[in-house]
């Protein structure tokens, strides 16, 4: 019984004892837990940048730690310090091992490129200008994610923190303007440079796009400067040939004459410029053709349609050079290519061999393209062509129609070009000789800066949240800026919504291209599809370069000139664009 009671006053004890010690006998050693610091596993870091990543971890009395990438080891510390120098996607491996196991977490380190913004000043680098003149001169900076801010400096000296700055030509000499755009990963600048003249040393300038020109018996031929000095007491001659008649005395002239031939136009300004004259003389080549001389008439072989895109210069735009809907693929570096891009565009045939052809942009302000015909288009009277858009509803992109015959016969669209009057013509907000010139970005993503022969300036901007290419700047186009020239319609869009996003771009009565016409689609419905839909068109409404009407029995070229100079908040910069065109004369 005494032995009994031992065992069993023995046993109680162990209990006891056991009790007392359970979390230091009986529990087991927990493996390690890797706690990231990111619940993703992405880490983003700009090059050249450090990162440091820091976990949390439990269970890690006495771990090791490795962090490797792609078998070489980066660091054995609980965390780790980083630094890329290229950008791209970086995985690494963290492993934590104790005596009770190991736990692993692969993460991926997003190396992305500074953000630098980039700054472009609009228009030309270089200005001369007459004291007590203005230069009003505006930057675009390209977007970025992180604050930037915008500094001007005259000749080293802070004069500006926003998006434009005038300068006032107060006194003669030479002045540096620079723009800076800053933020926390760098700066960028763009420098134009003023010279302050007095007016009577101001350079005369009177400048023409070309020197030979071709024209018909008994139609007026204008003759006009590109580019122009705005100085006073100037005198000009015009004279033909010998004659001693001046045909004008102003900065241009209107030719004209009853007799086919070649001509010779002397034109001279005269400036008085202290107290010692400066003269400029231009002499113009004029060729005469009869009327008809090169008429190609209908065969039983000719084409309704098109047959051939003689040019295709578009203005900057969000669809130019861009590869998804807009079809370009990077190769477009050439006018031969550009014009080949067109063509194959307004070509395009289904799988069943039918036509279905897909539009072309036009871009902004004075983009155009210019077609051809296997036949001259007679002038009905009536109805005698058509151009296919895509307008419908609340979307009208209006395009400025030209027609042209080949006077000289040579099958280029190298004689005069006469406009086909629209609902607009002579309309007081309707600019009969617009100008804009565009500017070629200074880096990829970024707005196309323009200024016009008003004064006026501002951007196609840059839509990065729905087309990616780099530049809406035609990839083609070689020069730095360039200039289209054209008719200009007062703009109709507005915001319908209020609050920027419901735009509105409404219609136009009729006489152009890629308008919800009322009067010339001849009631082709609401086109709700915004598939390709016809504007008719008569080569009776052909005017001359004075507005007054010109008879024209037919033409051998068309022309549609993208006519407005706005833009619809986030759809962007309103761009004419056509399918195709052809002779309705055949259709009928």
């Amino acid at each position: 019984m005494k032995r009994v009671l031992e065992i069993i006053v023995l046993s109680v004890i162990v209990v006891i004892t056991s009790s007392c010690n359970i979390d230091e006998v009986i529990t087991t050693p927990m493996p390690p837990k890797i706690i990231l610091d990111n619940n993703t596993g992405v880490y983003t870091v700009k090059v050249g940048s450090e990162i440091i990543i820091s976990p949390s971890y439990d269970s890690v009395e006495g771990a090791t730690y490795k962090w490797s990438m792609d078998k070489e080891v980066l660091s054995t510390s609980s965390f780790l310090r980083y630094v890329a120098e290229t950008v791209g996607k970086y995985y690494i491996t963290l492993t934590v091992t104790t005596e009770s196991g190991e736990d692993r977490e692969e993460i991926r380190i997003d190396v992305i490129d500074l953000e630098i913004p980039s700054i472009s000043i609009a228009g030309n680098k270089n200005h001369t200008v007459a004291v007590g003149t203005s230069v009003k001169l505006s930057a675009s900076v390209r977007e970025t994610s992180i604050p930037t801010t915008i500094e001007w400096r005259l000749n080293d000296q802070i004069v500006g923190r926003e998006e434009s700055y005038t300068f006032l030509a107060e006194s003669v000499g030479l002045y540096t303007i620079t723009a800076t755009a800053t933020n926390e990963d760098g700066s960028h600048s763009d420098t134009v440079v003023v010279e302050v003249l007095n007016a009577e040393d101001m350079p005369f300038v009177w400048e023409f796009a070309k020197e030979e020109y071709h024209t018909v018996v008994g139609r007026k031929l204008l003759l006009k400067p590109t580019a122009l000095s705005d100085l006073e007491g100037v005198t000009y001659s015009w004279q033909v040939d010998t004659q001693e008649e001046v045909l004008s005395d102003l900065s241009y002239a209107i030719f004209s004459t009853d007799t086919a031939g070649q001509y010779t136009i002397t034109a001279t300004a005269t400036a008085i410029k202290g107290g010692s004259e400066s003269v400029i003389t231009h002499h113009f080549k004029v060729m005469v053709f009869e009327d008809g001389l090169y008429y190609r008439a209908k065969s039983a072989n000719s084409l309704a349609d098109w047959n051939k895109v003689l040019d295709y210069t578009p203005a900057p735009g969000q669809f130019i050079n861009e590869t998804k809907t807009g079809g370009f693929d990077g190769s477009q570096i050439t006018r031969e290519a550009a014009i080949a891009y067109a063509e194959a565009r307004m070509s395009e045939r289904d799988s069943n061999g039918n036509p279905n052809p897909i539009w072309v942009s036009l871009g902004g302000f004075g983009g155009y393209i210019v077609v051809g015909f296997d036949h001259s288009i007679d002038n009905s009277g009536n109805y005698d062509f058509v151009i296919l858009g895509n307008s419908f509803s609340g979307s009208s992109e209006p395009g400025i129609v030209w027609v042209m015959q080949d006077e000289n016969g040579n099958g280029l669209a190298d004689d005069t070009w006469y406009e086909l009057a629209g609902s607009e013509t002579g309309k007081p907000e309707t600019i009969q000789d617009y100008a804009v010139t565009y500017y070629r970005p200074n880096a990829p993503n970024m707005a196309v800066q323009w200024t016009d022969n008003l004064g006026n300036s501002g951007q196609v901007d840059y839509l990065q949240q729905f087309h990616r290419q780099e530049y809406y700047y035609p990839l083609w186009i070689e020069e730095d800026s360039y200039t289209l020239r054209g008719t200009c319609l007062a703009p109709r869009n507005y915001d319908a919504s209020g609050n920027g996003t419901y735009w509105v771009n409404a219609e136009y009565d009729w006489g152009y291209a890629d308008n919800f016409s009322p009067v010339d689609r001849e009631g082709q419905g609401d086109n709700d599809g915004a598939t390709a839909n016809a504007n008719h068109f008569k080569i009776s409404n052909a005017i001359d370069c004075e507005g007054e009407p010109i008879d024209l029995r037919y033409i051998d070229f068309v022309k549609v000139q993208c006519g407005v100079n706005a833009k619809s908040g986030w759809l962007g910069e309103i761009s004419t664009e056509v399918f195709g065109f052809y002779d309705y004369n055949m259709t009928r």
